[in-house]
């Protein structure tokens, strides 16, 4: 059953949908279902806080061993056959052999990257839904409100709860895309593709030096209007912006050329990918001018950064998979409101005390072989979540 409200304005209305409540054998299957994707998440835990760890602390030797080996050059001008198949570290400005082109509208630049990014005017659909229990029947209200806005992807009103009034072109008339340079230079070196995909520092291209490239695009800001009136833009009208990254020569408008560090293997005249004994492997770039020491100070917080966070996402994992696995024990007993609520509480309790003790004691099991003595100290502390929920249990005397 369901019933349309109107609010009056087309871009909004509300719709009711409602279903009888489910039963207990329905509501029990629906568990099931539940629970098997929680022994999915549980075990998923388990894989991605071992391999983590293992990560972890091969990154960090592969840094260290790196840090010990890199060969600072003295000038990046000429290449010394000293150097050839060794880490090296350098400084200096980006080159590029020639300057990149959207013949589309007249604009060219000299940098290793330019992209273009088209936006379209479109109807968007947002949804705000509530759920609530009347006469016996489960009710979902839902709330569909509709706004204009510019978009980089085309939204498909095809699936809008209401398209009539709200539809949407289905393509655009340009596309967006990314111009990347075939040869990138610092000084006399030239650059491994994967050093080049780490230059992405994007800033935004300033076109008011440039005139309108056509008769139907007009120049507002730092955009291209296909539009009659980019002020009242309407529906399927486009605009587009143009990004730079790494500039590579000096230009009158944006300034000199940018400069970077790079970390990697010497091959001739060309930097590429190092091999560690770990088997991880240094190509390395940041914008800017560092220092050896500085460089590997950003790339031990980096892995240190990367590494809290899966950990966290897989406690998060291991949370979620017991819950799931053991919501089981809540449907059997949602019936009384007093006994469900102390239930809840319980399961989410088991739930925290069990992820936290089985997490520490992965993580402990993915430093046995590389620190011993932590990994021990790891797996006593596992015990303590467990030790403090059994010690908030009184005995059963007291109860």
């Amino acid at each position: 059953f369901q019933q349309f409200s109107d609010t009056g304005s087309r871009k909004e209305h509300v719709k009711i949908t409602s279903e009888p409540k489910p039963g207990f054998l329905e509501r029990l299957s629906e568990t099931s279902g539940g629970m098997l994707i929680g022994l999915v998440t549980f075990l998923l835990a388990f894989y991605l806080l071992f391999t983590n760890e293992g990560r972890a602390l091969r990154t960090a030797k592969s840094l260290d061993e790196g840090l010990s080996l890199v060969v600072p050059l003295e000038s990046t001008h000429s290449i010394s056959q000293q150097n050839e198949g060794r880490l090296v570290h350098l400084a200096g400005a980006l080159s590029t052999s020639k300057p990149l082109f959207d013949p589309s509208y007249g604009l060219s630049i000299q940098a290793v990257k330019l992209k273009r990014n088209v936006e379209m005017y479109q109807w968007v659909e947002y949804e705000d839904s509530r759920e609530y229990e009347e006469n016996g029947e489960i009710k979902k209200e839902t709330k569909y409100s509709y706004n204009t806005e510019w978009k980089s992807e085309v939204v498909n009103s095809r699936n809008f709860d209401r398209e009539i009034g709200h539809k949407n072109p289905s393509a655009m008339a340009v596309e967006s895309f990314t111009a990347v340079s075939p040869k990138v230079q610092v000084d006399s070196f030239v650059l491994s593709k994967g050093l080049v995909d780490k230059i992405d520092d994007f800033k935004q291209l300033s076109l008011s030096h440039l005139e309108d490239p056509h008769a139907d695009v007009t120049r507002g800001g730092d955009y291209f209007y296909h539009s009659d009136n980019p002020r009242r833009p309407e529906v399927g009208d486009l605009r587009v912006s143009f990004f730079y990254a790494g500039l590579s020569g000096d230009d009158p408008h944006l300034g000199t050329a940018d400069k970077v560090t790079v970390i990697a293997r010497q091959r001739g005249d060309q930097l590429v990918p190092y091999h560690t004994k770990s088997g991880d492997v240094l190509e390395i770039l940041y914008p800017g001018d560092l220092s050896v020491e500085e460089v590997f100070q950003k790339e031990h917080k980096s892995n240190t950064m990367k590494t809290w966070a899966l950990r966290a996402a897989g406690w998060l994992s291991m949370f979620v998979g017991i819950s799931l696995m053991t919501q089981i024990f809540y449907t059997l007993v949602d019936w009384f409101p007093v006994v469900r609520d102390l239930v809840n509480i319980g399961l989410k309790a088991f739930a925290l005390c069990v992820a936290s003790s089985l997490s520490l004691l992965t993580i402990s099991v993915g430093w046995l072989f590389y620190r011993p003595l932590w990994a021990l100290l790891l797996a006593l502390l596992s015990i303590v979540p467990i030790m403090v929920a059994r010690s908030r249990v009184p005995p059963k005397k007291q109860q």
